[in-house]
């Protein structure tokens, strides 16, 4: 019969801990103003490791359904920053976004190159030693919310939400 010790044995590490992570986003040169890739690794402080799924096709055959494997689809990936007075990374994602698709004519970079960059998020053990690294290929943002202001929030540190796309993704199981 399995005790604490033969869990503890198999539970290398201690476990993942889910608060030690790094995100690393290298932000193309029209957007960027110097820093904001330092800037995001430390306060960007909710992330995700990339989610997704192999499509399932049905093809019926007498009275029977066979399953195969589809398509692969990436969902859009989501990151949390806290803001900082100089609003570093907010206004180089806005300057990102502006890129791409100009606020006041609709004008913007055409060739993919110009603003998709590969962007990587860290997992790493209690002293920073990476564990597991996965890398998004053809990364841009598509969505930066606005601020709710409000009086009642006068602890809180403003924080902001990013949703990004990629094209693919990869990491230590899959290259």
């Amino acid at each position: 019969m399995a005790n604490i010790d033969d869990f503890k044995a198999r539970l290398k590490g201690g476990g993942v801990r889910l608060n030690q992570f790094k995100v690393t986003i290298p932000f193309p040169g029209f957007a960027s103003v110097g820093g904001e890739t330092t800037e995001m690794a430390f306060l960007c402080h909710t992330s995700k490791s990339p989610q997704h799924e192999v499509g399932d096709v049905t093809v019926d055959f007498r009275g029977r359904t066979l399953h195969l494997a589809g398509d692969r689809k990436f969902e859009s990936w989501s990151t949390t920053v806290y803001n900082d007075t100089d609003y570093k990374i907010y206004r180089a994602i806005e300057r990102w976004m502006n890129g791409m698709n100009n606020i006041t004519d609709n004008e913007g970079l055409t060739n993919p190159t110009d603003y998709q960059v590969d962007a990587f998020v860290d997992s790493l053990d209690r002293n920073g030693t990476l564990l597991k690294s996965w890398t998004f290929r053809g990364l841009f943002p598509t969505s930066l919310p606005g601020f709710d202001f409000s009086y009642a929030e006068a602890t809180k540190v403003a924080e902001f939400d990013v949703t990004w796309q990629y094209q693919y993704f990869e990491t230590d199981t899959t290259t």
